[in-house]
């Protein structure tokens, strides 16, 4: 399924969204965006529990964030794109977001103060208060009382899931301490299923996926699906396209080959945005 296209005009007075994460911020600060909302709705209309590895850069965190939005109901922040005309902008749903980027886990002790300090960023933006003393009982309890008053479903999406590891690869040990407390946490997911509404869990590697999800019997590796290859970064249709006015005076030829990150999936090619949009800045006159 291609992302849908922008037909309107393109404005050149928009910017280059190299590094921007925020969905909310791209589309305010008049960002060029790549209308992936097609793809989004596609995924949550067809499962609930996800997996999907990118490498660092690939706008994995801008996924993340889109989703957020679009569950939260923000119509405003969709309009022209796919999702506008094609969600059900009543039905909101609380998220449960929990990022592991950002500083080196390297114990029990750091991981255990890492998914409290999630639980309780998420606590503070839900306007709950977990009575349960440890991490897996905190996350449940805060999974039933988000839930309590609303029948739309809970959101629940974790990223740089196997960094953790991968971080400790060289220290066997610590690297299975960090195994196990994630798959202890995510164990949670499976008993809160009737809670659930949505579920992606992202990573740069899936090496590690088999271990620590393997109490998630249903979750769907979408990373070598071919229907999904465009859901993080750019594709030569995108630059050709919703780029095309920064283009002018630049030679494309050379653009490409200055690409250093690029992910092949079937007969896709999707290269990160950060590294798309870098020689577009690079290489543009001064």
């Amino acid at each position: 399924m291609e992302k849908a296209v922008m037909t309107e005009p393109i404005n050149p007075q928009q910017k280059l969204p190299i590094g921007i994460q925020t969905f909310r911020k791209i589309r305010e600060a008049n960002y060029y965006y790549v209308d992936q909302t097609a793809l989004a709705l596609k995924l949550i209309e067809e499962g609930t529990y996800y997996f999907l590895s990118r490498p660092r850069r690939f706008g994995k965190s801008l996924l993340i964030d889109t989703l957020a939005e679009l569950f939260s109901g923000n119509q405003s922040l969709f309009k022209g794109l796919y999702a506008d005309k094609n969600w059900n902008w009543s039905r909101k749903s609380p998220v449960i977001r929990f990022s592991f980027g950002g500083g080196t886990v390297r114990s029990q002790a750091e991981l255990d103060l890492k998914i409290q300090e999630q639980l309780s960023i998420n606590q503070q933006a839900l306007g709950l208060t977990c009575q349960q003393t440890t991490s897996s009982a905190c996350f449940a309890e805060l999974i039933r009382k988000t839930m309590l008053p609303l029948e739309n479903g809970l959101l629940f999406w974790s990223m740089n899931t196997t960094s953790l590891i991968l971080d400790n690869i060289e220290n066997s040990e610590t690297a299975k301490v960090m195994r196990e407390g994630l798959r202890s946490l995510y164990s949670i997911i499976k008993d809160m299923d009737a809670h659930i509404r949505f579920t992606l869990l992202i990573g740069v590697s899936t090496f590690s996926k088999v271990s620590l999800f393997s109490g998630l019997n249903n979750l769907n590796d979408i990373t070598v699906d071919p229907v999904y290859s465009s859901i993080c970064g750019y594709t030569d249709k995108d630059i050709d396209t919703i780029f095309q006015a920064e283009l002018e005076g630049l030679d494309r030829q050379k653009i490409s080959q200055t690409f250093y990150i690029s992910l092949h999936i079937a007969l896709s090619a999707t290269e990160a945005p950060f590294n798309r949009l870098q020689p577009c800045r690079k290489l543009w006159p001064e």
